[in-house]
């Protein structure tokens, strides 16, 4: 049985044994325990004006720890949302223009191939060919030499691939323009503006318990190792409270200081069109409702892993379906939103897990949400 929990503004009566909305996560989040052996579920949904929350199973399956509100998860990819969020601050603060080039903070990089693409490109994965990881020889200390001898493979904006490289770049060009590293930049100027008292780069000691153990694929205990661009691409830790405190955010940014209001906003906008999806800042967006099959095809291997032909984005659609998905070695995480609906998903997970299951059980959650969330 799922402990459920609810805020809201209004009503303070968590949903009942016999509520429907209950009854549609329990149905979408019970199959991944059973199915994928995934200790523990963190499920936080907006709809109707209300934040509902529901946890399922274990933080740590050696000692029994149950997940709760306070369990801080790794959320892999989500977090180039908030790189992309902190890139639009700096430009809302003047310290960057998101049409600017590499070479602009980092002089090493001009005239390089990495210097075609604009800050747009990187934040977009459309640099030109940039690949999924970064190299393994690849440290700290030859990072800007990596991008000073890689080749491009194409024009900028003529093809997406999906790379950590690529926002990572995005995330260290911001930390220069602001004077900071990124991480320090993000924790001090960005986080407390957006309200995130419990999203971390690096989890305090004092906070270790509640930072719950990830499976790996063959179900033994992990958790993230420190690596190059980490912070910029996979490594936000959070609780689901904070993650459907920045959904909310997403969804309604008229509360926030303006230049995060700005930030928030300009993550919004769609650049490429990748088969049935829209890529901007971070975000990934399609028109919505959308179906599973459409969402299924644009986290599937084939999509992920091999360059994507792209065009320009067309005119936004009425209603827009924004998503991202992560996974680290130990942990998986969806976070999702439709603003015009009002309605919104974050999924945490402690185990790694086939995304497409990830995504039928946030589809069909949304199909409720769709039809009874408001």
């Amino acid at each position: 049985m799922a402990i459920v929990f609810v805020t809201s503004c209004s009503a303070k009566t968590p949903p009942g044994p016999q509520s429907p909305l209950l009854a549609a996560v329990d149905a979408a989040v019970k199959p991944l325990l059973d199915d994928y052996g995934v200790p523990g579920v963190a499920v936080g949904v907006i709809a109707g004006g209300r934040q509902y929350f529901f946890v399922y199973g274990y933080a740590d399956e050696s000692d029994s720890t149950k997940v709760t509100a306070e369990t801080i998860f790794e959320i892999g990819s989500v977090s180039e949302t908030f790189t992309a969020t902190l890139a639009g601050y700096a430009q809302a603060m003047g310290r960057l223009s998101l049409n600017d080039h590499p070479g602009e903070y980092v002089p090493a990089l001009r005239g390089s191939g990495v210097d075609a693409a604009t800050l747009i490109n990187l934040g977009t994965n459309t640099a030109g060919g940039l690949p999924a990881q970064i190299p393994d020889s690849v440290t700290d200390s030859t990072l800007i030499s990596y991008f000073e001898d890689w080749t491009p493979t194409a024009e900028p904006g003529e093809q997406w691939q999906n790379s950590n490289p690529s926002i990572g770049l995005l995330g260290y060009l911001t930390g220069k323009a602001m004077k900071k590293n990124f991480a320090d930049t993000a924790t001090s100027d960005l986080l407390p503006k957006l309200g995130l008292r419990h999203t971390f780069y690096n989890v305090p000691e004092e906070l270790d318990g509640n930072y719950a153990w990830g499976y790996d694929k063959d179900h033994q205990r992990v958790r993230v190792n420190p690596g190059v661009l980490d912070s910029e691409t996979y490594g936000v830790k959070s609780t689901v409270g904070d993650m459907l405190d920045f959904v909310q955010a997403n969804i309604d940014p008229g509360h926030l200081d303006p230049a995060v209001k700005e930030a928030v906003e300009a993550t919004h906008t769609g650049y490429y069109q990748v088969g049935d999806m829209v890529q901007g800042l971070g975000w990934e967006q399609y028109p919505y409702p959308v179906s599973l099959d459409q969402l299924q095809a644009g986290t599937s291997t084939a999509t992920i892993t091999e360059p994507n032909p792209t065009t320009p984005a067309g005119p936004p659609s009425s209603s827009t379906f924004f998503d991202m998905t992560g996974t680290t070695n130990g942990f998986s995480s969806i976070a999702a939103f439709v603003p015009d609906q009002r309605i919104g998903l974050v999924m945490l997970s402690n185990k790694n897990f086939p995304t497409d299951a990830q995504v039928t059980a946030a589809h069909a959650i949304f199909d409720y949400l769709s039809t009874h969330g408001n």
